[in-house]
């Protein structure tokens, strides 16, 4: 599979008064083609300095970027028609309306009015399409800016917190317009800080800490390479009873906040509920425990941490 983007020994640095500051600090990643690509990291780790590199708009202090082939910046122009962004706040006229303000994007490139009403439909602004954007909220604003992102049908799309001013319901459409693209063949790689979004949508993430990549790979190698006993929550009304029922048959109990946590592989969970019928106690609860997308990102940008890889 070819690569979207490829970054290899990434390094940006500002001057500032009282010394240098990395921003990015050796980063090496490739971004398959097709699917969704989560750029996670804290305020500070580098993630929209990566994204104004790759997209040409901030010079590397060294290390060398590809987006869909090409070199950048040299090439850059070679596939910036196949190429849609959003970094930061989008940039738009607010004494026009939306309408006019994709009809100016899409009259530089060739397209259209049909593709733009179109395109408004798909983010759903069509019902305030001809109002002027200063009166926009802004969630709607970053709506149009991914409409404006979209308007060419690029083959990438760069996003950096798309999801940024969108209530839950927004949320929830934008994580199924950028799944649907994805599905239609197009990469789109995505900066967010909101871990439960990207742990529902992506294929694919990576975790920057100061600057560097220390985990990289699909959602669940990234959940299985952070490690952990495998365990199972139970809850029934007398916890003690269970817990000794389990002990008795071998089993390493832990009482947690009205649960009780046995330390096995999910896959015994038959067992578990024959046991505690068999004792006379049932259970009114069991599943599985597993760590979140939120409790890896947490433990792995909240102190120093040594880098974490994953196979492809």
């Amino acid at each position: 599979m070819a690569n979207a983007i490829e970054i290899h020994g990434l390094r940006k640095t500002y001057r500032r008064r009282r010394g240098t500051t990395v921003a990015v600090a050796g980063l090496d990643l490739e971004v398959p083609e097709g699917g969704v690509f989560g750029f996670l990291g804290p305020n500070g780790s580098g993630k929209t300095t990566t994204i104004r590199c790759v997209l040409g708009l901030a010079r590397p202090t060294s290390g060398s970027l590809q987006l869909l082939g090409r070199s950048v910046p040299g090439g850059l122009a070679e596939v910036m028609g196949r190429t849609g962004a959003i970094v930061e706040t989008p940039a738009l006229f607010p004494t026009m309306t939306a309408r006019e303000n994709l009809r100016l994007l899409g009259s530089a490139v060739g397209i259209g009015p049909a593709r733009v009403d179109e395109t408004l439909e798909t983010v759903g602004l069509a019902d305030r399409s001809d109002d002027l954007v200063k009166k926009y909220s802004l969630g709607m604003k970053q709506r149009l800016g991914l409409a404006a992102a979209i308007l060419k049908e690029p083959d990438i799309l760069i996003l950096d917190e798309p999801a940024n001013g969108l209530d839950p319901v927004g949320m929830r459409e934008v994580r199924r317009l950028l799944r649907r693209l994805a599905d239609e063949g197009r990469t789109v790689f995505v900066s967010s800080h909101i871990l439960a979004e990207i742990e529902q949508t992506c294929d694919r993430v990576a975790i920057l800490s100061r600057g560097r990549c220390v985990a990289n790979g699909s959602v669940a190698e990234v959940l299985a390479a952070a490690g952990g006993e495998s365990s199972v929550l139970v809850k029934l009304p007398d916890l003690r009873a269970g817990a000794r029922v389990l002990t008795e048959a071998g089993m390493r109990t832990e009482p947690g906040d009205g649960v009780l946590r046995v330390f096995v592989d999910p896959s015994e969970s038959a067992r578990i509920t024959r046991l505690l019928s068999g004792a006379g106690l049932w259970l009114t609860e069991l599943r599985p425990e597993g760590a979140s997308l939120e409790d890896v990102f947490l433990g792995l940008t909240s102190e120093p941490s040594r880098d974490m890889e994953v196979a492809a």
